[in-house]
């Protein structure tokens, strides 16, 4: 009985600690999240967060299509010049970045306006090495509103000026389903702030000019 309610004692404490934790990072970025256009500032660059195309039913990912608009509506109204796409290029037949490239064109974003990152395995590695390696200071990241909390977390920690494009959100079950797994990565990000974690793959810097 005592392990009993050892236990049920440590799941109180690491729930409340979840909800802390994600508090803490939605309340230190809410003054740099913009949902429309017309109020964002203006960035050289947006950082587009790279994601899968397609789920695993065969299926459009929504949080793709949505990124990909909402990454057009910046580039379009001026507000960024170029896309850095950031994603997982861990395999031959696995390349966010190209995908995202690709579908970016189509919608009349030149060639020459878009960079790719592909050793964004991760948020943090996404956003330090937009300054690491693409020499960005100041930065526009695009992504669902949770995710760009984090990103905003993540860039205010590693010495980033960051403001975010909230790209439509998902709704439904599988909606329900990433956000909860966002309580997860934001207890991550915040032990990665504490111990310095540095990403996966650094390298040679290259400019966006």
């Amino acid at each position: 009985m005592k392990k009993l309610k050892l236990l049920a004692l440590l799941a109180v404490f690491l729930l409340f600690g979840l909800i802390i934790t994600n508090y803490m990072v939605s309340y230190q970025a809410k003054d740099y999240i913009y949902k429309s256009t017309s109020s964002i500032p203006k960035n050289k660059v947006g950082l587009l967060l790279g994601t899968a195309k397609f789920l695993s039913n065969g299926n459009i990912n929504l949080y793709y299509s949505y990124r990909i608009n909402a990454a057009v509506a910046l580039y379009k109204s001026g507000k960024i010049e170029y896309i850095l796409i950031s994603g997982d290029n861990g395999s031959k037949s696995y390349d966010e970045p190209t995908t995202f490239k690709t579908d970016l064109i189509a919608r009349g974003i030149p060639e020459n306006k878009i960079f790719l990152d592909y050793a964004g395995f991760r948020t943090l590695d996404s956003v330090i090495r937009a300054k690491a390696i693409f020499g960005q200071d100041s930065i526009t990241i695009i992504s669902q509103q949770f995710h760009n909390e984090r990103a905003i977390y993540l860039a205010k920690h590693n010495e980033i000026n960051a403001v975010a494009f909230n790209a439509k959100n998902v709704q439904g079950r599988y909606g329900l389903k990433v956000q909860l797994r966002e309580y997860l990565a934001r207890a991550k990000a915040s032990m990665d702030v504490l111990f310095n974690v540095e990403p996966k793959f650094l390298g040679q810097q290259i400019e966006i000019k």
